[in-house]
């Protein structure tokens, strides 16, 4: 790269807070034992069980979907393997905050999960007995594509030798620390093709564009001397026989490139999110009369600080019921329907290292009738007076007394059985 990347100014955007940076960093890769978060407290991370996979299956509006995890051998074979996210479970692309919505079938994902908090509301089969490519902890609280990765953990893809034959070819690839050091990846040979996205400080290109300047071979083996870049990978069938051959879908030659990645995947989550509500939980409740009441909630991590920005004690707000799945309890009229109205009377930030999955800000909001689904433990989503109020599509909010507990709850009958 002809600049240098900053990992930790990258991890602080998809995580939130850069409080949560040295956590990460430092975390086991494996928990020695197989952990269940509790209801109400955000589990450790350095407790999280680690795999890789591809992802195969999405339902977003109930975040959860399948993944083929990466195994040695014949790797193809394996089934997807069901996983959801828990309420505060984060999901990082391109180095920024993401949703399910916005990962491509294909993409190879890092994983850091749990075991099921309730197996008897789990919305994914739950494993008894987890086996490699079929792991217990199938609750996930950060999903990350491989430039995410790579920007949190300090570590660069350097390009070692091309093969190229016109339309597509081979890369000779290693991972290894951005700083140096003896801790380096075996090398990898991984495919490109025509489809292959290019990124150039603001350009967009091909292996055409790459190839007509002269920069790459038509056909024929180059050199590429440790070129340092990040890669997004994927995986697709691969001729002759090779099970487990990655795919790279985009190249970033330069900081320029993945900043303005990040940038866009960050716009897009802060649109989303001021148009769904921030994610919390309630911490506590104390009751007034005739359904006055005051809410303390934490909001969940992984979000831009300029959305965390915008709660500030004075200002108005409005406090909804939600599921696990973060769908709204009720919005056949929108989801301020019926959600409790009231004014947000102070904003708490921590000063010291908080779990991975809170932002560390705690709210207290007071509302003249508050409603049934905010309860301590419960989760909600809250919106400040001055993001906007829109509709919802019917999959992420739940009926007004109509649901049933398969609503709530939705059961993995969706799966396969394997």
């Amino acid at each position: 790269m002809t600049s240098s990347l900053n990992p930790r100014r990258a991890a602080a955007l998809c995580l939130g807070l850069s409080l949560f940076t040295d956590l990460l960093t430092n975390a086991a890769t494996f928990a020695d034992e197989p952990f269940r978060p509790q209801a109400g407290k955000f589990p450790p991370f350095e407790k999280a069980h680690s795999y890789r996979g591809v992802l195969a299956f999405v339902d977003h509006s109930n975040r959860r979907g399948s993944l083929r995890v990466q195994t040695t051998g014949e790797f193809f074979r394996n089934p997807p393997h069901p996983f959801a996210m828990l309420p505060y479970g984060m999901v990082c692309y391109h180095g920024a905050p993401a949703d399910l919505r916005d990962i491509p079938l294909g993409t190879i994902l890092n994983v850091r999960a749990f075991l099921p908090p309730d197996p008897k509301t789990s919305s994914v089969p739950v494993i008894e007995n987890g086996i490699a490519e079929r792991p217990a902890e199938n609750h996930a609280i950060l999903l990350e594509d491989e430039p995410s990765y790579c920007l949190r953990e300090g570590k660069i893809w350097k390009l070692k030798e091309l093969d190229l034959q016109k339309t597509q070819g081979t890369v000779v690839a290693s991972l290894e620390p951005k700083e140096g050091g003896d801790v380096k990846d075996s090398e990898q040979t991984m495919t490109l093709n025509a489809a292959t996205r290019i990124w150039r400080g603001r350009e967009r290109l091909g292996l055409a564009d790459l190839i007509a300047e002269g920069v790459w071979p038509v056909s024929g083996k180059k050199s590429l001397g440790g070129q340092a870049v990040l890669l997004g990978l994927t995986w697709h069938p691969t001729p002759g026989g090779v099970f487990l051959r990655f795919h790279i879908s985009d190249l970033w030659l330069d900081e320029t490139a993945m900043q303005r990645a990040t940038q866009n995947q960050t716009e897009a989550h802060k649109a989303l999110i001021r148009s769904r509500w921030m994610p919390a939980w309630v911490d506590a409740v104390e009751y007034g009369n005739f359904g006055r009441a005051t809410v303390t909630a934490t909001l969940f991590g992984g979000m831009d600080p300029s959305l965390y920005a915008d709660f500030n004690a004075g200002d108005g707000a409005a406090m909804n019921a939600a599921e696990n799945t973060l769908k709204h309890a009720g919005g056949a009229y929108g989801p301020a329907h019926m959600a409790s109205k009231g004014s947000i009377l102070d904003v708490k930030k921590a000063t010291r290292e908080v779990a991975l999955g809170s932002s560390g800000i705690q709210i207290r909001f007071e509302t003249d009738l508050i409603i049934e689904g905010i309860r301590p433990g419960r989760v909600v989503r809250v919106r400040p007076a001055g993001w906007p109020d829109l509709e919802l599509p019917r999959e992420e909010y739940l009926g007004d007394a109509t649901f049933s507990p398969e609503d709530r709850y939705p059961t993995p009958a969706i799966y396969p059985k394997y």
